[in-house]
């Protein structure tokens, strides 16, 4: 996902811009650019490439000094990662600057009737065709009079797009002025004091103020320096609520360590931890505040569907032996870019829960938006105050994990898993199912997975060594039945995200179905392997598969719990884990998964923290 800053107020909008920037960068991108307002005039700069390109063609041709400024670093869509394709876009007379996060639908007619208009484009983009429409309605020509008035010619200009997309501008005629809009694209504003900002993620600004103010859908803000505009896009004023960020710029630094990601599987113990503060009772059972639906309709609720992309997926896959563990209650699952397109069966008693780390992501904001049009409750999962899965859903559980700057997810993966463990026992405590001391053991046991996070990370070094061993591999297999599926599907995600490598989940029960086809002599196969204590057969099951795929030439790595001795014998590499509940497991058995693919990329020279054309949220369908 693109990331956007503008900045209007007393200090060098260059300078905050480009910090700004930096700490975006984590939401990859493939080019960036800035433009300034100085003297009368606007001036910009746009380079292909990561950060350092831009801040070399800075040095070599700096921009003059300014307060007002915007700033962008952008993931292709509309045409390559080129410099002409690189935001901002200007007019043509080089007076108004846009630069867009999304996708307009309708660009190919605009762009052909600008054309037809005798206008000059210079790049491939769909973004181009708003600072034409800009200027063309700022000046009052066109389709309406937005004559002098940034803000009016953006509410004008975003009536006439079609799509998702979040726009930020400037014009040279109104140096004091920053206009944004947003239409199913994140954009928050940043309340300082006589300066205000506006970004696609907080964090561009933390470092200034943690007031912020968070656009609703197809809003429309004007940003002075004393002043901050909201409207709709047919100009009535909005209701805002100014939040506080509970974070501090700290928390998006690394903090001695070479990678975001590795910080972040480092701030597990306490991100799970934190996912279950004040949400206990002094007599152990559940109080989820935010959980808005009554209890009465709760107990109504005959069917849960659990929606999310790709790490919330697996997620969502977990949270259904838990549903089902802990309510009784039919639970399915659905990746939420299919949810819409397949008339899923949805009444007034289901339940949907939409699981996305930013709140943002669209498939799943589309799936929770048809799942309300049929009728049924939304339960959000979400680590994004403010965002807009949780806004348009009818309850929400944050999940605390603080801010998460690597794409590869890891700390939201596991405090989105406490969640729905948090939500089925909740549902289960709620509707009768879940007896009064079974809620308590459960939760009691959550509050010892902290601590078991730990000792798995303080176990690490040797899983390390054997993924440096690997690093010359093409292929890795994972294997797990019952919750260790999804993980195996996780660790196969990790791995195809940050090593680039071939690497395919499976339940170990369909081995040989056809996945035992792609063993082969040295070909790593990772298992997951379920607890013996709980999962007598399935464990026995698991041991048979490892024996299989070893009997084919495999080189085995087995991840099992402390004390399980029967796997030894066929385990090339044994990653112990301590004891847990068969459904808390994935807790712990993760953990490994994400240190060595972690050390895998690196071994491979891969850049960890933004791996090639991903991005940390993905906002367009």
């Amino acid at each position: 996902m693109c990331g956007i800053v503008g900045y209007v107020g007393g200090q060098s909008a260059l300078d905050v811009v480009m910090a700004g920037l930096k700490r975006l960068e984590y939401r990859g991108y493939d080019s960036s650019g800035v433009a300034v307002l100085a003297g009368g005039g606007l001036a910009a700069a746009k380079r292909a490439g990561k950060l350092v390109n831009l801040e070399k063609e800075l040095a070599e041709r700096p921009l003059p000094a300014g307060g007002t400024g915007i700033g962008h670093t952008r993931w292709a869509t509309h045409g390559g990662p080129t410099d002409a394709n690189a935001h901002p876009h200007l007019d043509g007379a080089g007076r108004v600057a846009v630069v867009h996060n999304g996708i307009i639908e309708n660009f190919a007619e605009l762009r052909a009737e600008l054309l037809a208009q005798g206008r000059e484009l210079t790049s491939e983009t769909d973004s181009e065709v708003v600072a034409h429409l800009l200027a063309e309605s700022f000046s009052g020509d066109g389709d309406g009079d937005g004559r002098g008035d940034l803000a009016e010619a953006m509410r004008r200009v975003c009536g006439r797009l079609e799509g998702a997309f979040t726009l930020v501008a400037v014009h040279a005629d109104v140096p004091d002025v920053v206009v944004g809009a947003r239409r199913n694209s994140p954009l928050v504003v940043g309340v300082g004091e006589d300066e205000s900002f506006l970004a696609s993620d907080v964090s561009a600004f933390i470092a200034h103020t943690r007031s912020a103010i968070e656009l609703g859908q197809d809003q429309v803000v004007e940003l002075r320096r004393d002043s901050v505009t909201v409207t709709d896009f047919a100009g009535a004023p909005a209701d805002v609520r100014v939040y506080h960020v509970d974070w501090d710029a700290s928390a998006a630094e690394k903090g001695g360590y070479d990678h975001f990601m590795l910080k972040e599987i480092a701030e597990q113990p306490r991100a799970v931890a934190d996912t279950l503060l004040g949400r206990v009772d002094a007599n152990g059972m559940l109080t989820l505040d935010e959980v808005r639906i009554a209890a009465s309709v709760l107990r109504e609720v005959d069917k849960v569907v659990v929606v999310g992309c790709g790490t919330a997926f697996h997620a969502a896959m977990v949270a259904k032996y838990a549903v089902e563990h802990w309510t009784g209650l039919p639970c399915e699952t659905e990746l939420a870019s299919e949810f819409r397109y397949r008339d899923p069966i949805l009444d007034g008693r289901t339940l949907v829960i939409a699981i996305s780390q930013s709140g943002e992501t669209m498939d799943t904001l589309m799936a929770l938006r048809h799942a309300r049009e049929q009728g049924a409750k939304v339960l959000a999962i979400c680590n994004t105050n403010g965002s807009t899965i949780p806004r348009e859903s009818d309850a929400v559980l944050y999940t605390h994990a603080g801010p998460e700057v690597a794409v590869a997810s890891t700390k939201a993966f596991l405090t989105q898993l406490v969640a729905c463990y948090l939500v089925a026992l909740y549902l289960g405590q709620v509707r009768g199912s879940a007896r009064g001391d079974e809620v308590r053991d459960a939760v009691g046991e959550l509050a010892g997975i902290s601590g078991a996070v730990q000792e798995v990370l303080a176990t690490m070094e040797p899983v390390r060594e054997l993924a440096r061993s690997l690093a010359d591999r093409n292929t890795v297999l994972f294997l797990g039945r019952h919750v260790g599926y999804p993980v195996a599907l996780e660790g196969a995600l990790k791995l195809k995200e940050l090593a680039y490598m071939h690497a395919e989940g499976f339940a170990a029960g369909e081995l040989k179905h056809g996945p035992i086809a792609l063993v082969e002599d040295g070909t790593p196969v990772v298992v997951v392997v379920p607890p013996a204590r709980e999962q007598a057969v399935l464990h026995g099951k698991v041991v048979s598969n490892i024996q299989e795929v070893r009997a084919r030439g495999a080189r085995t790595v087995v991840i099992a719990e402390e004390g399980d001795e029967e796997v030894v014998p066929y385990a090339d590499h044994l990653v112990r884990v301590p004891r847990t509940p068969t459904l808390l497991q994935p807790l712990v058995t993760t953990v490994p998964l994400q240190v060595f693919a972690c050390e895998l990329a690196t071994a491979r020279g891969n850049e960890v923290d933004q791996p090639r054309n991903l991005a940390k949220s993905v906002t367009v369908e």
